[in-house]
């Protein structure tokens, strides 16, 4: 059964980048992220209006059709779809009809307009600036109709549409990078990748907007047909957001029951406890080292920090012995994975998966570990890097019955047992890690 985060396709890098957006827009706008949208927005004010006044145009709209075209763009400018740490909105729904019905060069003055009638109430001078700054993205749009020669909407336009297209992109990603990187220290990968996904909106609705534009050249009032469809958005938005805030909260309570427990393993046993704190933040540095995707990497967090979770349930006599084990305590120890795996999937969930890679965190590559013997690609990757973080943490402890080794000493080891107890290339991934 998918859970809530699979079913809001969101994973732990966009529930994260959902979160900081949602803080950043909570919070004052910082001094010069407001000095940067200020001059954007002014800039944009300075190009606008003097395309708007001295641009000429064959096109008179009627004194309906303008007005109706920006309260239309001010409902399309609210529904908004949270993609990473931006939005994929409906706007194009209206902004090609506006290319298409009126003067191209009146139409970035409306977009702004639009822009600002639709997201404030009360008017917030600091963040008019931020919407002024984000309408940048019609004037490449209205200077390609102006030079492909104000095309009539019709499936022959689709080509020229599309380099519109292109510039809008190209300028708002210009413009977005600039204000989330250097103003709010977004990294720009993760902008590409999350804007990347909005682009499809905008690009999915074009058409839609052509058809609008279609219908409102011959008839002008037909700019209301866009009026249901942005409803129907803004449904779909609403419940999106619905589904992204239980994904959020899921995911908040999945972390905490994974510290709770961590935290009940380190009052259990202080040892434990302190050896797999250890274990997370290598384990998660060795599966960046590795390039493992969000999941995964979340995967090998919650694995390095309950893989030892079982020994909960075994004999303190055995855990605390200082010296070595005979077959029958061996025996006893070996179960705490399998301990392990049954206490995450009475929480199920995440978790519950999680349990399953706590099982195999003591398999070998060759196949001689326990519970299952599983071997090389059979054992989950995650529980591979667990296996040699945790070996690699124990081997440089202090241990009830010898002292800890140097990390070079460890490193001899770990490539020793290369192949066979060890994922090569885990093994290679955490040298390089400490290296």
């Amino acid at each position: 059964m998918a859970t809530v985060a699979e079913t809001a396709g969101l994973d732990p890098v966009e529930g994260e980048l959902i979160e900081g957006s949602r803080a950043r827009r909570a919070e004052k706008i910082e001094r010069r992220t407001f000095h940067l949208t200020a001059l954007l927005g002014l800039s944009f004010v300075g190009v606008a209006v003097p395309l708007a006044l001295a641009v000429p145009s064959d096109r008179t709209p009627s004194i309906w059709v303008l007005p109706l075209l920006i309260a239309a763009y001010a409902l399309a400018s609210r529904v908004a779809f949270e993609i990473g740490s931006g939005f994929g909105l409906a706007t194009q729904v209206v902004l090609v009809p506006m290319l298409f019905l009126l003067p191209p060069g009146l139409v970035p003055l409306c977009v702004a307009a639009g822009t600002v009638l639709g997201r404030l109430a009360p008017i917030d001078l600091e963040r008019s600036f931020l919407y002024l700054a984000s309408s940048w993205h019609s004037v490449a749009a209205a200077l390609v109709i102006l030079a492909l020669g104000e095309p009539e909407p019709s499936l022959a336009a689709l080509p020229v549409l599309a380099v519109a297209l292109g510039g809008q992109l190209l300028v708002d990603f210009a413009g977005a990078a600039t204000i989330e990187s250097w103003g709010a220290g977004v990294p720009p990968r993760a902008i590409a990748q999350g804007m990347a996904r909005a682009y499809a909106v905008d690009a999915a609705l074009v058409p839609v907007g052509l058809a609008i534009a279609w219908a409102a050249h011959e008839e002008a009032l037909a700019v209301v047909l866009a009026l249901p469809l942005l409803g129907l958005l803004s449904s779909f938005a609403r419940e999106r957001r619905s589904r992204v805030d239980a994904a959020l909260e899921l995911s908040h309570a999945y972390r905490g029951t994974a510290l709770l427990l961590g935290d009940v393993v380190e009052a259990d046993d202080a040892y434990t406890g302190s050896h797999s704190r250890d274990v997370v933040s290598l384990s998660v540095a060795v599966a960046d080292r590795l390039g493992l995707d969000a999941a995964a990497r979340r995967q090998t967090e919650f694995a390095a920090l309950l893989h030892d979770v079982g020994k909960i349930r075994i004999p303190k006599e055995i855990i605390n012995k200082a010296g070595p084990l005979d077959a029958r305590e061996r025996a006893v120890i070996e179960t705490h994975t399998v301990e392990g795996e049954q206490m995450l999937e009475k929480v199920g969930g995440l978790l519950g998966n999680v349990g399953r890679i706590v099982r195999s965190c003591h398999e070998r590559w060759d196949g001689g570990g326990y519970p299952d013997g599983l071997a090389g690609e059979e054992i989950p990757v995650a529980a591979r890097i667990v296996c040699a973080c945790d070996a690699f943490s124990a081997i440089t402890t202090d241990r009830p019955y010898r002292a800890a080794r140097s990390v070079e000493d460890a490193i001899v080891e770990l490539r020793a047992c290369s192949g066979t107890h060890f994922d090569p290339r885990v093994v290679e991934a955490l040298a390089a890690t400490l290296g």
